[in-house]
């Protein structure tokens, strides 16, 4: 449907507004029903247009979203949305309308299913290939509990790459337990005549007529008890079903299949769902759908239109034009820079090229290139095994994806103590994704593995040297770094690696310092300056490194300033401040304060990262008052380490003013 047609429909029709619950689309016609998805497409583009956010893959399950609604009863029924990209329709139908403006913005909606938001939420999602697992724990819960109600899981082809997604769909197999996948396929293109011919052969499967059948059939092999005409019917049933059913490989796996379907006809998903809502035992709903669909700009660049900043609606085109080079850039130009100089380097990428930045060196490199899907534990034990066979491996992932690889990263990587680079993009407060894409505890888990070397860069130019420093460096290092611009640095021609384990002292001062990581550093500085007009005299250091620390120069402002401010975007729990208190105690250094602010121990709700920043202490105001009050609280002498673990999370929450 074309950007006129979405215009017209929302002059002459106006249904959502009487949709309070998805009880209001019960007794609507399938015509009724048709324009229903026409204005929630609308108001999705509208919104989404102004706050950003997950356009292409809503758009693309509208009608299914309707059909699910429309034949089970949730909140009762229970719908688990895999990932949650896809749930901005579910939130229109469930009395989240008026407040769909808010979407993504602070103390709005979230961009993801939130369980504290809606019981029509069931499960908190935002990592790939969760649904079926959390799906078959719902359905057994209800079993055990004597309950009644539907569970279903909707997952993309995508996320079904992710490993978990398969031994969720081999246990509920195997189990034999009754609920039902929601194959959401938006990569399958499907011609007039092969759906028509698609759509036969489902209504002969689904069809009332064949599940009597297939009731009739099961009674037939238990009266043949297993003897060799049984055998033979059952092997019978399956060729036929083998020839005439793609999904062959999900009935192998214990599932009732019934697909491809077309994803964007509201009456036969109904149809469907009806007809297998009632079935025994798993079943999966293979339905084909368009990314995009209904908006031409997101139908024709639906990677593009996956996650967006705010754009025109009439073009497509974004608000603000992207000003200077972000992190991911100047990675990725590094990249391909060290690459050409370096034919061992290969990178790798968990179905997120276009997100890390690792396309140009895709174009460039192709036969060095790897994409490995859904997959992060995958792709870290492969590029382990490319790296033991002496090739340098680059793996560039999101740190809330790098989570999901810690057993890889010890086991498969630094046990051998392996030359794997991970490039940890989106380290820190992203923002509007919220809670399950902060990456805020990447430094937390990474610096306790052996053999491990953590760096973070404060700028573009130190993100090309750390890469090549990582690269170089015989065994598995990490360079994380933020979302967002860099802060402007000219970028030198060639690039150089740094000592590893080398800090930088940026300013010197006498009754504070302040040792930052990362962009922070900046901030830091400026609050130095600002101090100084005040007459206090601040020094600050830019850590790089994490692990491991520069104990030498650490220590010598440890004892020269008497107090030390941490300041990193990253859990308090464990991260870079808690190394720096070990460094103390190893040091035997007791004759100083410290001081740590980051991220407290709570998962970060969505809001501009901006303002995040803001409201926990660690943006320019944030680290001066805090700063400030230190000195002013604390004497110069102490006979111990003073480590004000209460005041730390207070300040990163509440900064003073």
């Amino acid at each position: 449907m074309d950007k006129e047609n979405l215009i017209h429909t929302k002059a002459v029709s106006n249904l959502l507004k009487h949709i309070a619950t998805p009880l209001d689309i019960k007794g609507m016609s399938v015509n009724e029903l048709e324009q229903l998805a026409d204005e929630v497409r609308r108001r999705i583009i509208d919104v989404v247009s102004r706050n950003g956010g997950h356009l292409a893959s809503s758009l693309g399950v509208v009608e299914l979203t309707i059909a699910l609604h429309y034949v089970y009863n949730a909140p009762v029924d229970r719908i688990i949305w895999d990932v949650g990209h896809q749930c901005y329709a579910h939130k229109i139908l469930t009395g989240r309308n008026a407040r769909f403006d808010t979407l993504r913005k602070a103390h709005g909606l979230s961009g993801f299913p939130s369980m504290e938001e809606s019981s029509y939420d069931c499960f908190n999602t935002g990592h790939s290939g969760t649904s079926i697992s959390a799906a078959l724990g719902f359905a057994e819960a209800r079993d055990l509990l004597n309950k009644k109600n539907k569970v279903i899981a909707v997952i993309g082809d995508g996320s079904l790459s992710a490993g978990i997604a398969f031994e969720g769909l081999n246990n509920a197999g195997s189990l034999r337990t009754n609920l039902t996948v929601v194959l959401n396929d938006n990569e399958m293109s499907i011609s007039g005549a092969v759906g028509a011919m698609s759509q036969h052969l489902n209504r002969i499967i689904t069809g009332r007529w064949f599940v009597r059948i297939e009731q009739e059939w099961d009674q037939i092999m238990k009266s043949l008890a297993g003897g060799p005409a049984a055998q033979f019917s059952e092997r019978f049933r399956g060729a036929i079903k083998g020839m005439m059913i793609p999904g062959k490989l999900f009935e192998d796996l214990g599932y009732k299949y019934i697909g491809p379907i077309e994803g964007h006809e509201i009456s036969y998903l109904i149809e469907t769902f009806q007809a297998v809502k009632d079935l025994e035992g798993p079943k999966l709903v293979h339905v084909v759908t368009k990314k995009g669909k209904g908006y031409k700009p997101a139908e024709e660049r639906a990677t593009s239109f996956h996650g967006v900043s705010p754009f025109d609606p009439d073009t497509g085109s974004a608000r603000k034009k992207k000003t200077g080079k972000t992190y991911t850039d100047v990675f990725s130009d590094a990249l391909v820079q060290l690459a050409d100089e370096d034919e061992k380097i290969v990178a790798i990428t968990a179905a997120m090229p276009d997100g890390t930045g690792l396309t140009q060196f895709s174009e460039k490199f192709p036969e060095r290139f790897f994409d490995v899907g859904i997959a992060e534990q995958h792709a870290t034990t492969f590029a382990s095994g490319l790296a033991v066979e002496g090739l340098k491996p680059v793996f560039a992932v999101y740190s809330t994806f790098l989570q999901r690889v810690f057993d890889q990263i010890l086991h498969d990587v630094c046990l051998t103590n392996q030359n794997v680079t991970f490039a940890v993009d989106r380290a820190g407060i992203v923002g509007e994704d919220g809670a399950t894409h902060q990456g805020a505890f990447d430094l937390s888990f990474l610096r306790i593995a052996p053999n491990m070397v953590v760096m973070a860069p404060k700028d573009g130019q130190e993100l090309r040297s750390m890469l090549k420093t990582a690269i170089e460096y015989p065994g598995p290092a990490a360079l994380r770094y933020p979302r967002g611009a860099t802060s402007g640095v000219k970028l030198s021609a060639k690039i150089k690696a740094i000592p590893i384990g080398k800090a930088e002292l940026l300013k010197k001062g006498d009754d504070l310092c302040i040792v930052a990581v990362g962009r922070l550093v900046d901030f830091a500085l400026e609050a130095a300056d600002r101090l100084k007009k005040d007459g206090y005299s601040v020094a600050v250091v830019n850590a790089r490194f994490i692990k491991p620390l520069d104990h030498e120069l650490i220590a010598e402002v440890g004892r020269k300033c008497g107090r030390i401010l941490t300041v990193e975007e990253n859990s308090l729990t464990g991260g870079f401040g808690s190394a720096l208190l070990e460094l103390f105690e190893s040091e035997k250094i007791m004759r100083v304060f410290v001081r740590r602010l980051g991220i407290p121990d709570r998962f970060i709700e969505h809001s501009q990262a901006g303002l995040m920043l803001k409201k926990l202490g660690l943006d320019v105001d944030g680290i001066e008052n805090s700063a400030r009050e230190f000195i002013d609280n604390t004497t110069r002498d102490p006979e111990r380490i003073s480590v004000s673990l209460d005041h730390a999370q207070k300040t990163s929450g509440h900064p003073s003013h």
